[in-house]
């Protein structure tokens, strides 16, 4: 019998009030398990967490730099192993799903399903030569889907966690764990992301990536503990509709590429601000200015993210809430995807920022989170005035906008 009592759950959810809500979730998530799997008994409880984009708005995608960082909001899961080659997930909301182990092939049908990812990211792990085992899973994940935190990656490394855990001494590296997850949303899921939201959750804490070379990027782990500081991390959902943005978000890469094309290159990584601005009377009257601002917005922002990640490992958190704070701003001015330009009436991360502005201190820092257009801002808030700067953003934008996260130092993790 699982022993929850042992669990030392500050340690992983980094505060006082959000490791107090984590006894009575996981004695329910081995209550449900019980529920869902009659004849077996929970022998493990493996967590992974979401993910934050703190630095390097939509950087990824023309292979340059980001900084990201897991939160202590996660998906976790009661499991039990079994003999039979058979992996049977229940994940809270979305139904059983029952594989194979025999059967790991690519189905067509599966596309864009839990199936898929569970499918994919055991294929990926068998392809990779670790040993395989079935396993009954109970998944509940308090990783909000849409916010912006990756509840698809979370749930990827949550299985890669548990296949390491059960049948592999937790021995498969994080870096492979998360790569495995792309794979399997890439290839099985069929969503072309890149692999900055596996790495955060997978690898844990803040963790600076190089995607020079997309195939091999560079990882490095950043030094620092924001637990330790008097700063807490604020998400807030704007609650704007992503319905008819697939264009807004689409020509965002389309148009640094082009940029990138026109000075001899498939992406903008290899190309420099002076580049840009040598060659600027050509660009704009090929490609207009706006996709000029993107480009100009990438070669400042890669290198922004690079000196973020300097800066936390310098112990400097001045500047580096400098630096977010000038992220923010281009990602506004050149970047420009706050908000689309196809209705000008609702600008609701604009809003957000603006309230942003006129509640937080000058050593305070708010930014646009993601994608954009109209999904979340972050905020670094000092921990005094968190729960002033909830109360304003909920004000706008409904009970429940505002959530007072942290930075976690664990990725995948086994708890017990």
């Amino acid at each position: 019998m699982l022993d929850l009592s042992a669990i030392g759950y500050k340690d992983i959810y980094c505060t006082d009030e959000a490791a107090a809500r984590q006894g009575d979730r996981y004695a329910s998530a081995v209550k449900a398990f019980g529920a869902a799997f009659e004849t077996a008994s929970p022998q493990a409880i493996f967590s992974a967490p979401g993910r934050t984009e703190v630095g390097g708005n939509h950087t990824d995608h023309q292979h340059g730099e980001v900084l990201a960082a897991s939160i202590n909001k996660d998906a976790i899961a009661v499991v039990s192993p079994r003999e039979d080659g058979q992996v049977n997930v229940l994940a809270e909301g979305f139904g059983k799903t029952c594989i194979d182990l025999s059967d790991l092939a690519l189905r067509k049908e599966e596309k864009e399903t839990t199936a898929a990812l569970i499918r994919g990211v055991l294929a990926g792990l068998k392809d990779n030569g670790y040993s395989l085992g079935g396993f009954d899973a109970y998944i509940t994940s308090d990783v909000l889907i849409g916010a912006g935190l990756s509840s698809s990656a979370a749930f990827e490394t949550l299985i890669g966690t548990i296949v390491s855990g059960l049948y592999n001494d937790m021995s498969i590296d994080p870096v492979t764990i998360a790569k495995i997850g792309q794979f399997a949303e890439n290839t099985y899921f069929g969503k072309p992301c890149g692999l900055m939201d596996q790495m955060a959750c997978s690898v844990g804490g803040l963790v600076h990536i190089d995607f020079e070379d997309p195939a091999d990027p560079v990882v490095e782990r950043v030094d620092f503990d924001f637990t330790k500081t008097d700063y807490a991390l604020c998400i807030t959902d704007t609650k704007g509709s992503h319905a008819d943005l697939t264009d807004d978000y689409a020509a965002v890469p389309a148009e640094m590429k082009q940029i990138a094309n026109l000075l001899g290159h498939d992406v903008l990584r290899p190309v420099t601000l002076d580049d840009i601005l040598d060659n600027m009377d050509d660009l704009r009257a090929k490609a207009g200015d706006r996709a000029v601002l993107r480009a100009i917005h990438f070669a400042n922002e890669t290198v922004r993210a690079h000196e973020e990640a300097a800066a936390l490992n310098n112990n400097d958190l001045n500047g580096f809430l400098n630096l977010v704070r000038r992220s923010g701003n281009s990602s506004f001015k050149y970047l420009q995807n706050v908000y689309t330009n196809k209705d000008v009436r609702v600008q609701n991360v604009s809003l957000a920022l603006a309230v942003s502005d006129s509640v937080l201190g000058s050593d305070e820092a708010a930014r646009v989170h993601g994608g954009g257009f109209a999904g979340t801002i972050q905020a670094f808030v000092k921990k005094e005035n968190a729960s002033k700067y909830r109360e304003s953003m909920d004000k706008v934008f409904g009970e429940g906008a505002c959530e007072i996260l942290a930075i976690r130092n664990q990725g995948g993790i086994r708890v017990i």
